[in-house]
């Protein structure tokens, strides 16, 4: 098997270049839904998260329960309601959403998305439907419990990024989670899996990175949607889903050690994090 390794020059040798004659639809269209009641901060901190490392474009979509919050949290995010339900997508969200695939270069559906049988079917028809990359997290992973095959007919790549417990109830089968583990589900699913944790595992069943950097300060809820979004920035700037994943996480894990080395792992918040990542993207 092949070990990806990477570092700061590595990093941004990836990375594409910024052209001078280039505008924002060079550098990613990306579309995320995320947010529930109750949960509108995991949606704001993923959609900052994709603007931090360089996508273009990033358009949100939300329940309209909480479209007012969203709007007013983000200014550079183009924020858009969506039907719901119980303060969740509901399917009746599809229609709307099915028109701006085709405009999309990539999509990221899951951060406090919340899981009803409305959110079920709109992660269904995307991953059904779209021809491009798909990072599934949180609630987008966890409504597929039960319904592996939707991955396995897939063309396009998709990414999961869950932690243990999430990967544990989406596999439910009883095995020691280690990294072999990660590479059968990886090569059984077609699926590219990021089990984040100390040491973040990255792998397609091919290639396997394993991270080093980042710190406790990330034990915080809200740092997985920074990373979600990240990871869906970099494959809409046409990265491979492996490197982008990698670098993502990468990057993630280095703006916090910056954070923890100037505040503190203690203190240390998500939102922290959206204001190093351009100090490693220079």
């Amino acid at each position: 098997m092949d070990m990806l390794r990477l570092d700061h020059q590595t990093v941004m040798h990836y990375l594409p270049d910024r052209l001078p004659d280039s505008h924002k639809g060079n550098y990613g269209k990306i579309l995320l839904l995320c947010g529930s009641v109750g949960f509108t901060g995991a949606a704001a901190l993923a959609a900052m998260g994709a603007l931090r490392c360089g996508a273009g474009l990033v358009y949100l979509g939300v329940p309209g329960e909480i479209y007012d919050i969203e709007a007013v949290k983000l200014t550079e995010p183009i924020v858009f309601p969506l039907p719901g339900e119980d303060g969740k997508l509901s399917a009746a969200a599809i229609e709307p959403v099915k028109e701006k695939l085709d405009q999309m270069d990539a999509i990221l559906i899951g951060c406090g998305l919340g899981q009803s049988d409305g959110v079920f079917q709109v992660v269904k028809y995307i991953l059904e439907h779209f021809n491009g990359p798909v990072v599934l997290d949180a609630d987008g992973i966890n409504v597929l419990h039960g319904h592996k095959d939707i991955l396995r007919g897939r063309s396009a790549p998709t990414v999961m990024t869950p932690h243990m417990g999430e990967y544990i109830r989406f596999c439910s089968d009883g095995k020691k989670v280690d990294n072999s583990h990660v590479c059968d589900l990886a090569n059984d699913l077609g699926v590219i899996v990021v089990l984040k944790g100390h040491h973040t595992i990255i792998t397609d069943g091919n290639i396997l990175y394993q991270n080093h950097t980042g710190n406790p300060g990330l034990a915080a809820g809200g740092s997985g949607d920074v990373l979600a979004g990240m990871i869906v920035s970099l494959l809409g700037q046409k990265l491979s889903p492996p490197v982008a994943a990698a670098c993502g996480v990468w990057l993630h894990g280095a703006a916090a050690d910056i954070c923890a080395g100037e505040i503190g792992q203690y203190g240390m918040i998500p939102s922290d994090l959206l204001k190093v990542i351009p100090r490693l993207l220079k």
